[in-house]
């Protein structure tokens, strides 16, 4: 079978995803790669593209779960597969747009998520257990059968160490070991994966100043509204950046000039770990973010499908 052409827009928060998708000018339909954005009523904390953005391009994946759902990254591969399939089978590029690199690799990789069981309950006792003990106490816990994934894993994505664990109790294999062996698979994809690098402190700034217009455009009263829809601040779709924020402010915990700052340092730093991330990963081309770079980035994917039609008709 030959290899599906992907193009995957990553990078950090701030960095510019959504205007260099825009700005490619290709047959294309763009995919949300997104935690936060797959969430309704979730508009203006999750930076989603905006009603004149969504009217230049078809978006899918964002905007369809409700946030008090269950969501899991084997949900989001199943209908990411679906999804590039039918775009392909239209003669169209999809075009894989966000930070979550997870949700990224997953699918650029192929990850088989079918033998991977789900354990609410066991889920739910290390949840409990991560808020009694702390989140150190499950970094613990795992390093006791995968140290590999307890370096890896901040303490403070309590999700992401409680899957870690969850997978080993319920497979009996650690999940770094799963992914390794997922490395060795090949994928059905072969992807042109770009990133708008810009110096840290001018993304540092350009964050700042995003979290600034968030909160002129009505974070605060979109908050307001989940909390009044039911959302409490344990779902996981209260746990993104700016959302858990704005519960302390309503809550009292903190002033609003406070609530900012947090959010501020906290995008900061969730940043840094995207870059880091990112910058890991051989396949990602990093883009100068000049005025020119659609144009640069565009030339980069014509060549690379280029190469792709040349091996395919060898």
């Amino acid at each position: 079978m030959s290899e599906i052409p992907l193009i995957v827009i990553a990078g950090p928060t701030a960095c510019g995803k959504t205007a260099l998708s825009l700005g490619l000018g290709l047959d294309a339909e763009l995919i949300g790669a997104d935690s936060m954005q797959i969430y309704k009523y979730m508009d203006i904390g999750t930076a989603k593209p905006t009603p004149k953005e969504r009217s230049m391009a078809v978006h899918h994946l964002i905007d369809f779960v409700e946030p008090t759902a269950e969501f899991s990254v084997a949900d989001y591969c199943a209908l990411a597969h679906d999804v590039i399939a039918d775009i392909t089978a239209r003669g169209k590029l999809a075009v894989m747009v966000g930070g979550t690199g997870l949700y990224i690799n997953s699918v650029v990789n192929d990850v088989d998520f079918t033998e991977v069981k789900t354990d609410y309950e066991l889920r739910e006792y290390y949840t409990e257990l991560a808020r009694r003990e702390g989140n150190e106490r499950l970094i613990e816990i795992l390093s006791e059968f995968d140290p590999k994934s307890a370096k890896k894993l901040h303490p403070n994505n309590v999700k992401r160490v409680v899957r870690a664990i969850e997978f080993y109790k319920t497979t009996g294999i650690p999940i770094s070991e799963h992914q390794e062996k997922t490395k060795l698979k090949k994928s059905r994809y072969y992807p042109i994966m770009l990133m708008p690098d810009w110096d840290r402190e001018i993304l540092y700034d350009r964050i700042n100043k995003r979290v600034d217009i968030m909160l002129d455009e009505g974070l605060v009263d979109e908050v307001k509204r989940l909390r009044d829809m039911g959302c409490t601040r344990s779902l996981n779709s209260m746990q993104g950046i700016g959302y858990k924020e704005i519960f302390d402010y309503l809550e009292g915990k903190c002033t609003l000039k406070e609530a900012a700052e947090q959010i501020k340092q906290a995008s900061r730093n969730y940043a840094k770990r995207q870059l880091t991330w990112f910058r890991r990963d051989e396949r990602i081309i990093r883009l100068n973010p000049e005025p020119n770079m659609a144009d640069r980035a565009r030339e980069i994917i014509e060549r690379e499908l280029e190469s792709l039609n040349g091996r395919a008709n060898f």
